[in-house]
């Protein structure tokens, strides 16, 4: 009976004359252009400036590229380094095999030079740039369709993934398409990260970290579900203990971080524009011209208030004047008053001297 199924391409390479363009390389370079473009404007709205990522960027991909082409090479040495292998084949980057635990790590390096060399710090980066990569890693995921390969336990669900190739071990047959169940799961994984991030204001590097938590637990049940070989540790495959190792760093590191500096970078980049967009921006503008116009009436009042000291400063001398003549005025006035006490004081002398001696001439007769 024919079930429903997701078909595999037949071919993972078309050839435009002698230029070969490969399915994996392709997902790869749009991813690296998703992650830019995104990382751009969230650079901006943090108030960065425009170009920055991409300046980093130039250091942090090439870097990442062979960071992660190391991680596979190193935990797959037998692929390469086994009898009947040709070592030459580990370079051969476009027939797939990268592994994302080396492209971080080392792709990391790379952007802490570039960061270095622009003087801005490297949490703040990673924190503009985390949805920008688990978009770009769920693109290139679907590299691994091209190359039919990285699908999990055969099964008849109706998204089976078909595999037609029977070269390097493959088994034709339907599979479980882990290599979707990534890139969905990637997908999420960016949109929780700037859901998260618009919410609690994440920053300092603390994106990035739930970021690299959040993938760790959804690599974890889908590396359990892959078929293909693998190193194994006490019953787990190799990327099973690394994304469990991983794991736990980066919820560490999300904790000590909000403990030790909460919150968000006021100032990501030196001479960059304002944080959170355009918005705060015309805010800031606002709140100059309010405290220039508010400069502007304090000069006012002062230049007014200087006038009306000067003023002041001409009353008291007209005044002074005044006060002079007064008491010139007041001396005079008195003067005469006092002289001409002794004559009201001499009258009432001579009527009780006259009353004296009618008295006297009275009692004579």
């Amino acid at each position: 009976m024919d079930i429903a199924y997701i078909p595999s391409p037949s071919h993972g390479v078309v050839h435009l004359g002698p230029i070969p363009l490969r399915g994996y390389a392709f997902c790869i370079i749009i991813g690296v252009f998703v992650a830019v473009w995104l990382g751009n404007k969230r650079w901006i709205a943090r108030g960065g400036r425009p170009g920055t990522v991409a300046d980093i960027a130039v250091w942090a991909v090439p870097f990442g590229l062979v960071g992660g082409r190391l991680y596979h090479v190193i935990t797959d040495y037998e692929l390469y380094f086994s009898d009947g292998r040709d070592w030459v084949d580990a370079f051969k980057v476009w027939q797939g095999g990268l592994g994302i635990w080396g492209a971080i790590a080392l792709g990391a390096v790379g952007a802490w030079i570039g960061c270095r060399r622009r003087g801005i710090p490297l949490p703040a980066w990673a924190d503009a740039l985390a949805p920008g990569i688990v978009f770009a890693q769920a693109i290139g995921r679907w590299g691994n369709w091209f190359n039919q390969e990285l699908y999990g336990k055969a099964t008849d669900v109706p998204w089976a993934l078909h595999i037609t190739s029977s070269t390097d071990g493959r088994v034709p047959g339907y599979y479980h398409p882990t290599f979707l169940y990534e890139s969905l799961w990637c997908v999420g994984v960016g949109f929780l990260v700037i859901w998260a991030d618009r919410r609690f204001r994440l920053g300092h590097g603390r994106a990035f970290a739930l970021y690299v938590a959040a993938y760790c637990v959804g690599r974890g049940w889908i590396e359990y579900m892959r078929v293909d070989d693998a190193h194994h540790i006490l019953g787990l495959r190799l990327n099973d203990w690394t994304a469990m190792v991983v794991f736990l760093l980066a919820v560490t590191y999300f904790v000590v971080s909000a403990r030790l500096r909460p919150g968000r970078e006021e100032v990501v980049e030196p001479d960059g524009d304002t944080p959170d967009g355009d918005a705060v921006a015309l805010d800031k503008k606002a709140d100059s011209e309010a405290d220039s116009k508010a400069d502007d009436e304090a000069d006012e009042t002062t230049d007014k208030k200087s006038d009306d000291k000067k003023l002041d400063g001409k009353k008291p001398d007209a005044k002074t004047d005044t006060e002079s003549d007064e008491p010139a005025q007041s001396k005079e006035s008195v003067e005469p008053a006092e002289s001409e006490e002794p004559a009201e004081s001499q009258e009432p002398e001579e009527s009780v001297e006259a009353a004296r001696g009618e008295a006297e001439s009275a009692k004579k007769v």
